[in-house]
């Protein structure tokens, strides 16, 4: 049931290949208060495809169906597209005026977007000459024209309203976070809403999402691991802004599927045993699954590794801490683990820090927390 009705609030809807979450949260005088939250999981061998019109339809029930159960109240929506198909770039170019400025962006894109450019949607913010606060986020669609705010160009849409435009003439450069999303995609993220009824205010970023849920103000280097159910995204975050995003074919189910083979058991007994005993070595546990969960992350930490080399190759700053996100950072002992493998400070991040709740619920909040990130991220777009 909801824990507060609301004459403002907003449902950020995530949608992955195995789960949706739906988190409502209202506007208390420009802080975010949960009002009520609601999950589906599939099982493990299932998983959800948009591609399909069927899978579409499903998708569009259950989403309604969390909604019933949940008592939501809102029928605004901010949804997320997911970050391996999303590109992000930030270009530096020569001062010029707007018009120049629109046509140099398109020609740069087509270096830095494999894709044609005729299939995507574009959007692009200039940023202030020091990142000028945080970047709250990056509307990547609006469903009134299915296209990202100014695509194609124009000075002055803000990301978030926290991007600030510099008005520096001296500047010889502008610095501009460019972002762009498959058109067929956002199409069938329209559609999905259209079945539903809500009303899709935008389609934001998973990258944008985690910087309002578990970044917030900090505007120092920091890299977010989100470990989902089937990839896992890196993105490295600096002065709020996303500078480095890649996803790797590996995820919780990898590791799931690793452990049942290691002890020939079926997947769902293997989840239990992934979370229970994770990377400990508890005394009268199977000994066998923190050594092969070891090796089934082994792929994750080594994208990790050439993500930061990357990152400092390109004349950054070195990435100060590590947040791990996502349903398999739930693993007992990860932020342990993945520090000392690093040598560097890494914390399971709490996306309920930033939202108002009941202190009596901060136990199951924070059991489920990392699954959330995303939803509650979403959630809070248009509360400032």
């Amino acid at each position: 049931m909801s824990l507060f009705s609301s004459s403002s609030s907003y449902l950020g809807v995530d949608i992955d290949s195995h789960s949706i979450k739906i988190v409502e949260l209202a506007n208390d005088k420009g802080r975010p208060r949960l009002v009520t939250y609601g999950y589906f999981d599939h099982d493990l061998e299932k998983k959800f495809s948009d591609k399909d019109e069927a899978m579409r339809k499903e998708a569009a029930a259950i989403i309604l169906e969390i909604c019933k159960k949940a008592r939501t109240t809102s029928k605004t929506v901010i949804s997320g597209l997911p970050a391996f198909s999303v590109f992000s770039s930030v270009l530096t170019l020569p001062a010029m005026s707007k018009k120049e400025l629109g046509q140099a962006i398109k020609w740069e894109a087509k270096k830095v977007i494999p894709l044609s450019l005729d299939d995507m949607i574009l959007h692009w913010d200039v940023l202030d000459d020091k990142f000028g606060g945080v970047a709250e986020s990056g509307q990547t669609a609006q469903t009134q024209n299915t296209s990202l705010p100014n695509a194609g160009g124009g000075e002055g849409q803000k990301a978030g309203g926290l991007l600030h435009i510099s008005r520096n003439k001296d500047l010889k450069s502008t610095k501009i976070l460019l972002t762009a999303a498959p058109k067929d995609m956002v199409f069938r993220y329209i559609d999905i809403f259209k079945e539903t009824g809500l009303t899709l205010l935008s389609l934001d970023t998973e990258q944008f999402a985690f910087i309002r849920s578990l970044i917030g103000r900090d505007i120092s280097t920091i890299m977010v691991v989100d470990i989902d159910f089937a990839v896992t995204n890196i993105s490295v975050i600096q002065g709020g802004i996303p500078f480095l995003n890649r996803s790797i074919n590996v995820g919780g189910l990898t590791i799931t599927k690793a452990v049942a083979n290691s002890l020939n058991i079926n997947l769902k007994r293997a989840e239990q045993f992934k979370y229970d005993i994770g990377l400990t070595h508890a005394e009268n546990a199977p000994t066998d699954i923190p050594k092969t969960i070891e090796q089934a992350i082994a792929p994750i930490i080594d994208e990790i590794k050439y993500s930061m080399n990357l990152f400092k190759s390109q004349g950054k700053e070195n990435i100060e801490k590590v947040i791990l996100t996502g349903g398999s950072s739930l693993l007992a002992n990860l932020p342990n683990y993945l520090s000392n493998t690093l040598s560097m400070k890494v914390f399971l991040g709490d996306p309920w820090a930033r939202v108002m709740y009941p202190e009596e619920l901060k136990p199951a909040l924070q059991e489920i927390g990392p699954r959330f990130s995303v939803a509650i991220g979403l959630a809070m777009k248009e509360i400032r």
